[in-house]
């Protein structure tokens, strides 16, 4: 509920900081004097349009603090923390308009765009006044207050979860289902793609074996060559090949008589050169004896490798990427493949879904068409205790096209009013005038008031245009409104004002350069005086100060 309203030069005001309590709280004054002030302050900090003719003359800029406290609000501390904004279940809204029309808003003290403002606003203060800001206008609030109403929030919920599911898995089966034919043309393409890879049956590492070999075929003639001179040089010139030379070395070293460790040395590395030339020339003599440099060989590889290049080309890879496109190529072709069973699936949960939702939404209708038979008899008989005896209201349920699943149930919900014998029911921003309107959204607050999720409710001159025992049963609506809610209501009528559990007066301080606005919280005989003048006459007498304590002792109906 609100518990706190700052207000700085804003219209008339200067500085006016305002601690509100719970129950009914009545605004009164003299006309002119600013009552509503207060409430167009409020909605601003509730996400209301600003103009920059609301800031006081003088000043640089209007400022606007409001302050809720959130312990008996779990949707907006839902919507706070789903922003990131809640701070110890408190909501500070600060608006802040400066002279040239600009505007900014806070939640928490964090910078917020004005449509978070009246987001989180929607859901802590409903204001009745003007008819654009009040709530009974918007379609969208008849069906929550009848599902508050009727208690089925929480089976609203559900199918309106079940809904959206449905509607996207058969948007997805719907993109499926039409995408049939391009699917067609891709299984044939990819179908004959990969029936090319299979042609060509390219094994792992078989690429690099083949350049290698190519590599080896293509220079077999000056491999061979160079094998044999090496050969020659080694072991078969009889010039003397280095086997004989290392031989011939080994024979002087022996014949010698010195036993030095530099000749010993010597010795043994010139024996295993030799033996290491010996085993250099068996290798070659193997690897001459066992290599092939055919030519049909050459071009077998050659044409295998130009066959592996091609299809690379084709695909636009490197060749040694190949397997890799083959694997992505048959994934593709299995997933489309798996479509039709894919789309069956989606199919059997779609049905199932559908079950699931015409179950609840069943239900819920049945409910909402209870509740809301009841609902039409509750507000019916506080319209006439309203002034309004031969007023009709009717909660039409009307039934969506079946084809879709809304979110919003199996029918869209309106509340239609007539204050007019003989004519039919129609949308209340077509019918009632801000007063009917007025008393109707206190009729239906009243009655669904211990249910309602928003916190505080503003009635702005709710008692517009009605007589002394009219204004009566509103004051008493409103106080029992007030023992559940938090209730605001600027009033003319000292039957309501009597009501109220705390009593704000508003008046108008006059100065040679200025006008501004005062409220103070009335209690005791300044109460009494306030009703006393409030019931009329020039003077205050001693039978109107009677009557104005009679009234406040009125007990709450």
């Amino acid at each position: 509920m609100l518990t706190q309203l700052s207000i700085s030069n804003f219209a008339i005001v200067d500085q006016l900081d305002l601690d509100i309590e719970s129950g009914m709280t009545v605004i009164t004054g003299e006309t002119g004097a600013g009552k509503s002030i207060m409430l167009d302050a409020l909605g601003l900090a509730t996400g209301d349009r600003a103009d920059p003719e609301c800031v006081r003359t003088g000043a640089d800029r209007a400022e606007i603090h409001a302050c809720f406290d959130l312990n008996h609000c779990p949707d907006a501390i839902k919507w706070l923390e789903n922003k990131e904004l809640l701070s110890d279940n408190e909501c500070i809204l600060r608006r802040v308009i400066t002279k040239e029309g600009r505007s900014r808003a806070y939640i928490n003290g964090t910078p917020s765009p004005l449509s978070d403002l009246r987001g989180i606003g929607e859901l802590l203060v409903d204001i009745h006044g003007q008819h654009e800001s009040q709530s009974l206008l918007k379609k969208n609030s008849h069906r929550l207050l009848l599902d508050d109403y009727a208690n089925t929030r929480k089976l609203a919920t559900d199918v309106a979860f079940i809904a959206h599911q449905h509607n996207r898995l058969q948007t997805e089966l719907d993109e499926l289902l039409s995408s049939q034919q391009e699917q067609h043309e891709r299984v044939q393409l990819l179908t004959y793609q990969l029936e090319e890879f299979e042609q060509l049956s390219l094994q792992e590492g078989e690429l690099t074996g083949l350049e290698k070999e190519l590599q080896q075929l293509t220079h077999a003639e000056a491999t061979l060559s160079a094998c044999h001179q090496i050969n020659h040089i080694c072991s078969d010139s009889d010039a003397g090949n280095l086997l004989q030379q290392l031989t011939h070395c080994m024979h002087l070293l022996g014949d010698l008589s010195v036993d030095h460790l530099a000749i010993n040395s010597t010795m043994e590395m010139l024996s295993s050169a030799h033996i290491q030339v010996e085993e250099a020339v068996g290798e070659l003599n193997h690897f001459i004896d066992h290599f092939d440099a055919d030519p049909q060989r050459m071009q077998e590889v050659d044409e295998r490798l130009s066959a592996i290049y091609d299809l690379a080309r084709k695909h636009r890879v490197q060749p040694d990427e190949l397997l890799d496109k083959q694997l992505s190529l048959a994934t593709e072709l299995e997933k489309i493949q798996f479509s039709d069973e894919h789309a069956d699936a989606l199919q059997s949960k779609l049905d199932e879904l559908k079950h699931k939702y015409q179950t609840k939404a069943e239900k819920l209708s049945e409910r909402r068409q209870k509740a809301s038979r009841k609902l039409e008899k509750q507000v019916i008989a506080r319209m006439s205790l309203l002034g309004m005896s031969r007023g009709q209201f009717n909660v039409s349920l009307t039934p969506h096209d079946t084809k879709t699943l809304s979110s919003l149930g199996q029918e869209d919900i309106e509340f239609l009013v007539t204050t007019n014998p003989g004519q039919p029911p129609r949308p209340l921003a077509k019918v009632a005038s801000g007063g009917e309107l007025s008393r109707i959204s206190l009729a239906i607050q009243v009655i669904t008031a211990q249910t309602s999720r928003i916190p505080s409710m503003v009635f702005d001159e709710v008692d517009v245009g009605i007589g002394g025992g009219t204004a009566e049963i509103v004051g008493s609506m409103l106080r029992e409104l007030g023992e559940k809610s938090q209730v605001l209501c600027v009033t003319h009528q000292p039957q309501v004002a009597s009501q109220g559990h705390q009593h704000l007066f508003v008046s108008k301080k006059h100065s040679k350069s200025a006008s501004s606005t005062r409220i103070a919280n009335l209690n005791g005989d300044h109460r009494i005086n306030e009703i006393a003048r409030m019931l009329g006459g020039v003077e205050i007498t001693r039978s109107t100060l009677v009557h104005a304590e009679e009234m406040l002792g009125l007990p709450a109906l």
